[in-house]
């Protein structure tokens, strides 16, 4: 982590203002319009937002599916977050940072472009298309814990027209699509968000 790395946030109390909740909800559009617009967020240097359960930091989580198959990975020695280190995922992304805008606004077309960049640097996608849509289907907040309390996902689906994928980065390890079945059967090795879309997919899944 750069100690000069800023991070995108929204105050707590925003999300408290707005119906705070735990694990997993879908009414998306309630929420996420707000957190982009300028009015209500700001980026703090990441050391600080770690810290600091005054605000909470938006992460995207992408799921990328091929049918009915979804894609997951275990987080190899390239990750960024040690605490998560050999636990498997299925969400692609992270922290959005200043970088991310262009001009002196951050906006919901910047989030769109942070969405497609962190894919594109972190997966070889061959049969993904500028255009596929990557559509917003619930918010993640785990309180129970400290990491959690000062994160607050936002959980994305793509669908792909074929698992021709690969990673571009040493933190992406053991790559390859399962069944939900499959997941189902694994799901103690895989981190706690991952768990919650798990046990979460089949509602989750009617948004697409």
């Amino acid at each position: 982590m750069s100690s000069q790395e800023k991070v995108l946030v929204i105050p707590r109390s925003l999300f408290d203002q707005l119906g705070s909740f735990q694990g997993l909800h879908s009414n998306i559009e309630d929420y996420l319009p707000l957190f982009l617009n300028p009015l209500h967020h700001s980026f703090l240097p990441r050391t600080k937002a770690e810290e600091d359960p005054a605000f909470k930091q938006i992460i995207p989580y992408i799921v990328l599916t091929c049918g009915d198959r979804i894609l997951q990975y275990q987080r190899g020695s390239g990750s960024g977050e040690k605490r998560l280190l050999k636990k498997r995922s299925l969400g692609i992304g992270g922290h959005i940072n200043d970088e991310d805008s262009e001009g002196s606004h951050f906006d919901a077309a910047a989030y769109e472009r942070a969405l497609r960049r962190e894919l594109q640097e972190e997966l070889n996608l061959l049969s993904f298309l500028s255009t596929t849509p990557i559509k917003p289907i619930a918010l993640l907040n785990d309180d129970s814990n400290p990491v959690g309390a000062v994160h607050l996902g936002v959980i994305h689906h793509c669908a792909l027209l074929s698992e021709d994928v690969s990673a571009r980065e040493a933190a992406i390890a053991e790559l390859g699509f399962f069944t939900y079945e499959e997941l189902l059967e694994k799901i103690e090795e895989f981190e706690t968000w991952s768990q919650m879309v798990i046990r979460g997919w089949k509602n989750l899944s009617r948004a697409f």
